[in-house]
């Protein structure tokens, strides 16, 4: 558990593994590392893996101002840089997939693993996104034992009183946010890409995911049968299988 200063900016990150590719955690909107820490567990024997809280998240500090995905983008390369990273392997949930291919697309990535990925932009409204954003992880998902001690963290960081509590760099961070598309860039992003989606997610529906596949030049979709935006928690052993077969070839390199 380490804090570094960035940009006047305090960021919390959990570092697991001591050899191998770095890896790069990048949680959801209203989330932080405790969403992502099985994935790090599971990870650490075989790469050097950094679990982050995103500025605004966590026990990060937030922006000084309202930020869009541009911003977390530069941000993270700033840590990157610091870490000595370069060609990071990026394992992201929803808003932190929007991180994850602008970062692609600007500084370049080894591999990414994208479950939920946020980023197409819809005709919803803003009233749909922020419902959205703040969906509330199911009482199935704080009974599972693997989560069952992050089930207060979980409730504080969830459901529709994220925006209502959100301070006002936050909320115009959200209302930036929702209103970017990522579709213009996706086709120049050459990094080998797995998508995961839930098929009956709501917050990013599965075409989305299938748009995504068509668009990006070496992206193959998962789709994991009967679950939503939080199917990779749900099915957290079949989500880590389904990394290590992604990721077996790259292990202790």
């Amino acid at each position: 558990m380490s804090t570094i200063e960035l940009n006047g900016i305090s960021l919390y990150y959990e570092k697991k593994g001591k050899q191998g590719k770095d890896v790069i955690l990048l949680h959801g909107w209203g989330q932080n590392t405790e969403m992502m820490a099985f994935i790090a567990d599971f990870l650490k024997d075989h790469f050097v893996v950094y679990n982050i809280d995103l500025p605004g998240f966590g026990k990060s500090g937030e922006p000084p101002e309202a930020w869009d995905s541009n911003d977390y983008t530069a941000f993270l390369h700033e840590f990157c840089l610091k870490k000595k990273i370069v060609d990071p392997i990026f394992i992201a949930h929803s808003f932190g997939c929007r991180i994850a291919l602008r970062y692609a697309h600007r500084y370049g990535a080894y591999k990414m693993v994208l479950t939920g990925a946020a980023g197409v932009r819809d005709k919803h409204g803003l009233e749909w996104h922020i419902k959205t954003y703040s969906y509330k992880l199911g009482k199935k998902v704080l009974s599972l034992k693997p989560f069952a001690k992050y089930a207060d963290t979980i409730k504080k960081n969830a459901g529709s009183e994220d925006y209502r509590n959100a301070s006002g760099v936050m909320r115009g961070t959200l209302v930036k946010v929702v209103n970017e598309d990522i579709t213009p860039i996706l086709s120049e992003i050459r990094t080998e890409t797995l998508l995961v989606f839930g098929e009956k997610d709501e917050a990013t529906p599965v075409e989305k995911g299938k748009l995504m596949e068509k668009l990006m030049p070496d992206a193959a979709l998962v789709i994991f049968e009967n679950d939503d935006h939080y199917a990779y928690i749900h099915q957290a052993g079949r989500f880590n299988l389904v990394l290590d077969a992604f990721l077996r070839s790259d292990y202790d390199k």
